[in-house]
């Protein structure tokens, strides 16, 4: 059975609509997807607006130098790193150091063990730890030894 030239020109006709249709798809898949990219990763308008068009002129090679010259984390991994930073920062500060030797000491230390400066000081009524420079104790209320206890009105 022979072929008609006029069927086979038919079916190449819509095999190449479907191919240009599949094409320009592509296309504009890939420049929805670099607009909606580059959007969360910079803020700048001008890098937004040179990404599509890179990608709009260049197509598949387009989006392989936006792929590369893109910014490697978003705004949002960004934001995070940075609060993890900042909570990672305000923790180390929050421990106590040494007055002598500005080495980390515990909250519940008497004496810096590498320096021997004197950090705390006990209440002789109830036994705990009271600050160097407290003149009565916060948890019970008695003076420090050594204070002039004041005249009963």
């Amino acid at each position: 059975m022979p072929l008609d030239p006029t069927l086979f020109n038919s079916i190449l006709l819509i095999a190449t609509a479907f191919g240009g249709a599949f094409l320009a798809a592509l296309w504009l898949a890939l420049v929805i997807w670099t607009w909606r990219d580059i959007r969360s990763r910079a803020r700048d308008p001008l890098a937004h607006v040179l990404a599509v068009l890179v990608v709009a002129a260049l197509n598949l090679p387009g989006i392989l130098v936006y792929l590369i010259l893109r910014p490697p984390r978003t705004l949002e991994e960004d934001y995070q790193r940075t609060l993890e930073e900042e909570a990672l920062l305000a923790s180390i500060e929050d421990q106590a150091l040494c007055p002598g030797c500005e080495r980390r000491i515990r909250e519940d230390w008497q004496v810096c063990p590498n320096c021997h400066t004197r950090l705390k000081k006990t209440c002789p009524h109830c036994g705990k730890l009271m600050e160097l420079p407290w003149n009565i104790c916060p948890y019970c209320g008695t003076p420090a030894p050594g204070l002039k206890r004041e005249a009963e009105v």
